[in-house]
């Protein structure tokens, strides 16, 4: 495999890893951190670029939630949308800091982007989760 072929993969891996399909990229992160011939922190840069961007696509389908919702092709249904809108009125803009985490961590994105929140505070706030979950996952790995 090249050097190519596995970093596409790993941004592949982390940008689907990101939206609202089902996935995973730390599997992809610790078995290239481990196989060694990548600089660790070259790796988590483009993990943490694949999975921001993954996430920028739920913004963008939390922007078009409402002209969409209840639709049979659209990923999001009505109690994951007001599930998602309830927690983010609650806890705020500041909740994006979780968005590294299973299962809560793809709706608050959603959501984000449903509740309009500034593209600005979106990008920091989730670049900060993003990059600071594969570093923590890179220094324990390396």
């Amino acid at each position: 495999m090249s050097a190519a072929q596995a970093l596409g993969g790993l941004f592949l891996s982390a940008f689907v890893a990101a939206t609202l399909v089902p996935a995973g990229s730390e599997v992809a992160l610790v078995a290239l951190i481990l196989a060694g011939g990548f600089d660790p922190w070259v790796l988590v840069a483009v993990a943490s670029l694949g999975n921001v961007l993954g996430s920028a696509v739920n913004y963008a389908l939390g922007r078009l939630a409402h002209r969409f919702a209840g639709r049979r092709w659209f990923p999001v249904g009505p109690e994951a949308l007001a599930r998602a809108e309830r927690w983010y009125r609650r806890w705020g803009r500041w909740s994006l800091l979780l968005s590294w985490a299973p299962i809560v961590g793809d709706p608050i994105t959603v959501a984000a982007g449903l509740l309009r929140e500034r593209v600005a505070v979106f990008l920091v706030l989730v670049t900060l989760a993003k990059v600071g979950r594969y570093a923590v996952l890179a220094l324990a790995v390396g």
